[in-house]
């Protein structure tokens, strides 16, 4: 009943009358209008889900093209991808070594995650995880540590106690002074 009209009318072109091609045999190869074109989704080629949505969201990269022969400090996430040798410090922050990451060199951060390569000491204030393709040669010194299956690693682990958290203590301030004491009210006389 409401779709009577759309089966009723003619279905309409939108090419110019000059592009039609003639004949039989080039109206069938070419797709009409009414046909809905399916694409491919997407493919990802990442290893894990996991680590997928921490990598895009705020991170300084470096791509698996690049080559720094060098010191890095950073004051954000690192997600490195590719070669890096001489020495890293992201005290306060992640350092993620992605599946192609190849690092030949001192790490200090708050967190590593490793799915790549990492040869060098490396400390982390809170975590360490490689996962189940990584590499670690090296020693390791953190507060927590978590190896997969699969995992390499050769060197010495040092579980360190980490440190709790200091608020600044503001020395208790005086309370305000109260109001002065009201003199008594001069008593009433009856007359």
């Amino acid at each position: 009943m409401w779709n009577k009209r759309r089966e009723e009318e003619p279905q309409k072109s939108f090419l110019p009358p000059a592009s039609h091609p003639a004949g039989p045999m080039a109206t069938s190869s070419a797709p009409s209008y009414s046909e809905s074109k399916k694409e491919a989704a997407p493919v990802s080629s990442t290893p894990s889900a996991r680590y997928d949505a921490d990598i895009r969201t705020g991170m300084a990269s470096i791509g698996k093209a690049v080559k720094i022969v060098g010191q890095i400090f950073s004051k954000e996430d690192l997600y490195v991808d590719g070669d890096l040798e001489g020495t890293v410090e992201l005290l306060e922050h992640k350092l993620t070594v992605g599946p192609n990451g190849n690092i030949h060199a001192g790490v200090k951060a708050r967190e590593v995650v490793a799915l790549g390569t990492i040869q060098g000491n490396v400390e982390a204030a809170d975590k360490i995880e490689i996962r189940k393709e990584a590499r670690l040669v090296g020693d390791i010194r953190t507060a927590r540590i978590v190896i997969e299956d699969g995992a390499f690693f050769k060197g010495s682990i040092d579980i360190i106690k980490p440190e709790p958290v200091r608020a600044t203590a503001k020395p208790p301030q005086p309370a305000a002074p109260a109001a002065p004491p009201l003199a008594p009210a001069p008593p009433v006389v009856a007359k």
